[in-house]
């Protein structure tokens, strides 16, 4: 039987004391060699085990920060976000292999997870890159049963999500930017792309990959991409501190299945709404949309059950924002 070595890693994190390395053997019914492989390579790696002659194994302390496989697993609470992952050290787009492995009948819940992502995907097709140590890169992969016209409020559920667990993890306020920008101090920490496949029929969804590129561990302005550095930041720049990018992983996913459980009861945003809103950046305040048919501005009054963006247009016209670029007063230049 082949060993997990996220098993055995959760034990040791969750564990009080010292494990036995008999407990290990019959908890996971393998050989104490194979217990002793697991607990080397985990050294390896950086974790600070202590090992005692008659009382087992036990961890000490982790790496700052290390991204694989077996460390966001064994850090998982979730009941499907996330119980398969796929980690890559390096790949093109998190949302690209996502798509590849649903073709490949992945399950829901199936998340995949970059150090480095060197062509990851953004609106309007506009590529960006990742610095190695940095971000926390993922895509999670939904096979959800609603109509397609629901689909597009599942990137504001992820927001939210990611809102929520970035305060949580960091202890700083984090808004929204509607739809789905991620800020903080009046810069941008995340953006996200949600792509939609349909079945051949084009009756019904076939699946749905929703990707964040959370900014966590960049230490300065110069690491980010010359034409985003006035309106990015990171984690780290905002705090000082250094962040567990899988632990904040771990946090986004406990969201997620909590807020996506709200919405499916209703297929909308109705219960979350309120939530949402008190993260929203710029209500009540001027917004300049950039609509296809022609730019205008007006005042945000938040969203509607749908995740529209209502805005009153300076000739007091009502309208509801389902898409497009908008600019809030104060953000990213917009003054």
């Amino acid at each position: 039987m082949k060993t997990d070595k996220s098993d055995i890693l959760a034990l040791l994190r969750n564990s009080e004391d010292y494990v036995s390395g008999q407990q290990l053997c019959d908890k996971f019914d393998v050989t104490r060699t194979a217990v002793w492989k697991v607990i080397n390579q985990l050294k390896e790696e950086g974790y600070l085990i202590e090992s005692v002659p008659r009382k087992g194994y036990r961890l000490v302390e982790s790496p700052t920060d290390i991204l694989s496989e077996s460390e966001i697993a064994s850090r998982l609470t979730t009941k499907w976000a996330g119980r398969k992952v796929y980690y890559y050290d390096v790949t093109g787009s998190t949302n690209n292999d996502a798509k590849r492995l649903a073709e490949e009948g992945d399950p829901h819940g199936t998340v995949v997870v970059a150090d480095i992502q060197n062509a990851g995907k953004g609106r309007r097709g506009r590529q960006w890159q990742t610095l190695p140590g940095t971000a926390l890169s993922f895509t999670l992969l939904l096979r959800p049963e609603f109509a397609a016209d629901k689909a597009s409020m599942i990137t504001l559920v992820m927001a939210l999500s990611v809102a929520e667990a970035v305060e949580e993890a960091a202890d700083i306020a984090a808004t929204i930017k509607w739809p789905n920008d991620i800020v903080v101090n009046k810069k941008k920490i995340c953006g996200m792309l949600t792509e939609m496949t349909m079945t051949p029929e084009m009756d019904e969804i076939q699946y749905i990959v929703v990707g964040a590129g959370i900014n966590v561990n960049n230490g300065s302005s110069d690491e980010f991409q010359e034409e985003i550095r006035r309106t990015a930041t990171s984690l780290k720049i905002e705090t000082g501190r250094h962040f567990s990018r899988a632990k904040l992983l771990e946090r986004v996913l406990v969201r997620f299945e909590a807020n996506y459980a709200v919405f499916l009861e209703t297929l909308d945003l109705s219960r979350l709404r309120d939530a949402y809103q008190r993260h929203l950046q710029g209500v009540g305040a001027e917004v300049r949309v950039l609509d296809p048919a022609g730019e205008y501005t007006g005042v945000s009054q938040g969203i509607d059950d749908r995740g529209e963006l209502i805005v009153i247009k300076d000739n007091g016209e009502k309208v509801q924002v389902y898409a497009g670029e908008v600019s809030v007063r104060g953000l990213y230049g917009y003054v």
